[in-house]
């Protein structure tokens, strides 16, 4: 396992970034490695540079120290690209490349690392859990420890996902005895949604459809509901998780536009089914019961393709 203390010993630059679009882990983890160096090891640089986050995610400690990769040509000693690898970095992948030494940490089996150090787990429920284990834990504190929860409990759908291990419990009651408030974080994060959001869930919800004898839901939101909504892709977090709801639903697809012919995917899936195969046949990836792509074509294209190589799964299960 990587020796951060050892490997970051002479290093005055240090840059930490995550994938387009993050998520909560994504944010969770890259904050909470961002924090735990600017403690840890003062008389270096750290920066970190994300698109900008979800306006739920203020409550981490230092969110507004997040840069724009595009403003930044700097050579760094090392660089940390977390919860996916260097292709999806977007605007940052230029600082991976030019880094001195790089780390790549993720918890996505499609990602085979590309980093001088890799620490790549596809059985841990998320890249926040990677990152506490990377850490030396007599130097944590409460700041660090609420960004790290909040990763965890957006990657594991608040510990109901089947990537919870008893490991990823034993994590969580160890980053809860640092004394911040958990139930609120849980809240304000993970379930609270605006009176916008709210309205386009509901409007997914009512034009979704069934297919593949109700066994599949299918949502799509095009740029023009977006536009009269007046909502962004953030405002569509857990759309899918509530069409994966359904009962008697094994897989979800849900499609958003994002110009015109271009779509991002998201699929989520019980037991019956591995979304994470379905999209890395067209170029995307994710985990056995989430995970993504983006795709161009009609949405019609799109979702036939989609349950095209989901039914293959059916055949050969």
């Amino acid at each position: 396992m990587l020796n951060l203390s050892k490997e970051l010993e002479n290093a005055k630059t240090i840059g930490i970034s995550g994938h387009i679009r993050p998520d909560g882990d994504c944010i969770g983890s890259t904050m909470a490695l961002y924090l735990y160096l600017k403690k840890n090891k003062p008389d270096a640089n750290i920066r970190i540079f994300l698109e900008k986050p979800a306006e739920i995610f203020s409550c981490i400690k230092d969110i507004e120290c997040v840069e724009d990769a595009r403003e930044c040509n700097d050579e760094f000693d090392f660089f940390f690209c977390l919860d996916c690898s260097k292709d999806r970095l977007g605007d940052a992948e230029h600082l991976f490349d030019s880094a001195k030494k790089t780390v790549n940490i993720d918890h996505h089996r499609t990602n085979a690392g590309c980093g001088d150090f890799n620490y790549i787990n596809a059985d841990a429920s998320s890249t926040s859990e990677l990152v506490f284990e990377l850490l030396n834990t007599e130097k944590l504190d409460k700041d660090i420890a609420e960004a790290l929860y909040i990763g965890i409990i957006h990657d594991t759908g608040v510990f109901q996902y089947s990537n919870t291990s008893p490991h990823t419990l034993n994590i969580a009651s160890e980053l809860i005895s640092y004394g911040f408030n958990f139930p609120r974080l849980i809240e304000e994060t993970f379930y609270q949604k605006t009176y916008l959001q709210t309205q386009i869930l509901g409007r997914a919800l009512l034009e979704s459809i069934m297919v593949m004898d109700g066994k599949v839901a299918v949502s799509v939101i095009d740029l023009k509901m977006m536009d009269f909504y007046g909502v962004t892709p953030q405002d569509l977090e857990g759309i899918v998780n509530q069409l994966r709801n359904i009962k008697g639903v094994d897989v979800a697809i849900f499609l958003y536009q994002l110009r015109t012919l271009e779509y991002k995917v998201s699929l989520r899936s019980n037991e019956n089914v591995d979304v994470s195969k379905v999209c890395a046949y067209f170029g995307g990836g994710g985990h056995m019961r989430a995970a993504g792509c983006t795709l161009m074509g009609t949405s019609h294209d799109i979702v036939n393709n989609l349950t095209r190589e989901i039914e293959k799964q059916y055949k050969n299960s």
